[in-house]
């Protein structure tokens, strides 16, 4: 009988997917510096984050997928020697195009996440797979929340190319305990890399666990950004006073919401992925609809402050539960198949997120505060009516199967 994955396992590939995907998010506070230092247009500043998720994205798609192809250790190795030195790229840049050129590397590189994530579904037994990959996207989600606050903090006590020169140096030390810790896995039965592309288009096509669980989660992680997009901004003016220390306080004490995956993982162990989606999905609006009933006196900022707190960490609980509950729906599809079902998932959802961070700040910027409230509700409510058809086909199948009992 097969052993499943030991607790220090699981807690190395948390740590490990946290700090890898951390690397997506140091530069989104530090592109006044930034450009500043690289001499960036403002028209062209955007391009610091937009090309650090295009090289992900591109990653997504065409690295990912090597998962079932070649021997996972040394891909994921190799993937974070090459992240390491585009962080060290980014951190000794003085021109612009050196800086973007070297983001966009490191959003490539740092698609060894999405590795692991699928390799610790291997190693671990079906009966408690969803909690294993539950604490794995806890320690994922903790990078995502703790990378803004961190970089912000450490920039004002030194520079932004200490931020990324310290990164350089986390991830080697990460991939020489991986290429030690790390079991070897070579997928069962490889395919050529051509067939492997050409087999993404199909399993998008034949399997729609995978459309739906993208689409439920582009909802969330599209309400997610276009969140994180604008409140940083609101939070710096009049109404909240906000110092870019405070906006980093505010942010660390949404990790709070981290604590959703591994409850998730244990609902998809017991058979309540579709109840727990939909309380994933409403958890998303609510966090939007919260804020819309905040005072807008200043004698009630603090109140206000309060209720934008609780909000934060409300839409982080809906993002890491549902996220977990698709990655574990997505496994269950075949273990021959389940970093290219990963790397689809992700990319997938990540243009929701691009469009969230889009749309949200043009609304922002045009309409106001309480518009981008409405519209970040928006995104998980139509995922959530999405969510609705599911429901209507279960209980219909439930129903021809009492008939024909």
């Amino acid at each position: 009988m097969n052993k499943d994955i030991s607790k220090g396992m699981v807690w190395l590939l948390a740590i490990a997917c946290g700090l890898i995907v951390a690397n997506l998010y140091y530069a989104q506070t530090l592109v006044g510096p930034i450009s500043a230092a690289t001499g960036l247009s403002p028209e062209a500043a955007g391009l610091i984050v937009t090309l650090t998720q295009a090289g992900y994205t591109v990653g997504l798609l065409f690295v990912v997928p090597l998962g079932d192809l070649l021997e996972n250790r040394k891909l994921v190795v190799g993937a974070l020697l090459f992240t390491a030195v585009a962080l060290a790229a980014a951190a000794s840049s003085t021109s612009a195009w050196a800086f973007l050129a070297a983001a966009l590397a490191i959003g490539l590189g740092s698609v060894a996440a999405q590795v692991l994530v699928p390799f610790a579904a291997h190693l671990s037994l079906e009966a408690t797979r969803g909690q294993t990959v539950g604490k794995v996207v806890s320690g994922l989600l903790m990078g995502i929340m703790l990378a803004r606050p961190v970089a912000s903090l450490v920039a004002d006590a030194s520079s932004w190319h200490v931020v990324f020169g310290g990164a350089a140096v986390a991830i080697v030390v990460l991939a020489a305990v991986l290429r030690r810790k790390l079991p070897e896995r070579m997928p069962a039965s490889p395919v050529p890399y051509r067939k492997l592309m050409a087999s993404l288009w199909h399993l998008f096509l034949s399997q729609p666990v995978l459309r739906r669980r993208a689409a439920y989660h582009a909802g969330l992680f599209g309400a997610f950004s276009l969140f994180w997009t604008v409140t940083p901004m609101m939070l710096s003016t009049p109404a909240f006073h906000l110092s870019q220390t405070g906006v980093a306080v505010f942010a660390l004490v949404g990790m709070a919401g981290a604590i959703a995956s591994p409850i998730a993982g244990k609902l998809a162990d017991s058979g309540h992925t579709l109840m727990a989606t939909a309380a994933a999905l409403a958890l998303g609006m609510v966090s939007f609809l919260l804020p819309l009933f905040a005072p807008d006196s200043a004698a009630m900022r603090n109140v206000a402050l309060a209720i934008l707190t609780v909000a934060s960490i409300v839409l982080d609980m809906g993002v890491a539960a549902n996220l977990v509950l698709g990655q574990r729906a997505i496994f269950s599809l075949g273990a021959e198949v389940r970093s290219r079902l990963n790397g689809l998932y992700f990319a997938l959802f990540f243009a929701g997120g691009a469009l969230g961070s889009a749309v949200g700040g043009w609304i922002y910027a045009s309409y106001g505060w309480h518009a981008a409230l409405l519209a970040g509700a928006a995104f998980p409510g139509l995922a959530l009516l999405y969510w609705v058809s599911e429901y209507l086909e279960v209980r219909s199948a439930a129903r021809d199967i009492r008939y024909t009992m």
